[in-house]
């Protein structure tokens, strides 16, 4: 009997502990996460700035009207997640990120491909340009990195809504599911541009590939939102516990 006591006594204390250390680590994280929230992220609006501008001028030098249409929906999707920033609790990491998606965008709709190179169509852009012909072309890893990133950024905003610290496979399902939502509003996008104006959007099977490549970036950034999650968690309780 004195032994089941003393079992249950240190079974609590156990319990106990491990509550206390995980809202340490809670508390920590959200300090951290208000904190970054409340600086400016410069780095990431210069950036932007930057590769806008010089995409604008080039696209305009060269008529291509297509991205002089898509430059601005670029930069007002930017303005609008600089606006939601803090309330979605967005870190810096992220707008980078998103960042760095425009650029490839921009740089895939008005720098030419080197003469040889081989394409699909008469455009010699970067978006026309077959990685691997018949198979692969550039617009797929961007796809694929862009709606990854977009996932990213659901679970941050899920997790600014919700109060949750540790990802679990249902939270980022759910922030994959909205990711690829994010992708399909994309293809709505594009579709009404082929409809208005001289597109290299692509067809029926160009759409599909697209939708694939948003699927698979999409997975990939849950695996790996879970992983940092899991290891996060692990470095803080073994940090309190040496203590």
């Amino acid at each position: 009997a004195r032994f089941s006591a003393d079992l249950a006594i240190v079974s609590g204390w156990r319990v106990a502990n491990a509550v206390a250390v995980g809202s340490r680590q809670g508390k920590r994280m959200s300090d951290a996460t208000n904190e970054q929230r409340d600086s400016v992220p410069w780095a990431a609006i210069v950036f932007t700035a930057i590769y806008l501008v010089i995409g604008l001028v080039a696209a305009l030098g060269r008529a291509n009207w297509e991205f002089a249409f898509y430059i601005p929906i670029v930069l007002g999707l930017g303005l609008l997640v600089l606006s939601i920033r803090r309330r979605a609790g967005l870190s810096h990491g992220l707008l980078m990120a998103l960042s760095v998606w425009g650029l490839l965008h921009v740089f895939g709709g008005v720098a030419q491909v080197p003469e040889g190179w081989p394409i699909d169509g008469d455009i010699p852009s970067f978006y026309s340009w077959e990685i691997i012909p018949g198979y692969l072309g550039y617009d797929k890893p961007v796809h694929a990195f862009g709606f990854g990133v977009a996932t990213w950024a659901c679970w941050q905003g899920l997790v600014a809504a919700t109060g949750v610290r540790k990802a679990t496979l249902g939270l980022v399902t759910i922030a994959a599911l909205a990711g690829m939502g994010l992708g399909a509003a994309n293809e709505i996008v594009e579709f009404i541009a082929s409809q208005t104006m001289d597109t290299n959007v692509g067809g029926y099977i160009n759409t599909g590939g697209d939708l694939i490549a948003n699927l698979f970036g999409a997975c990939v950034a849950a695996m790996w939102i879970l992983r940092r999650s899991a290891t996060r968690s692990a470095a803080a309780m073994g940090a309190e516990y040496a203590k």
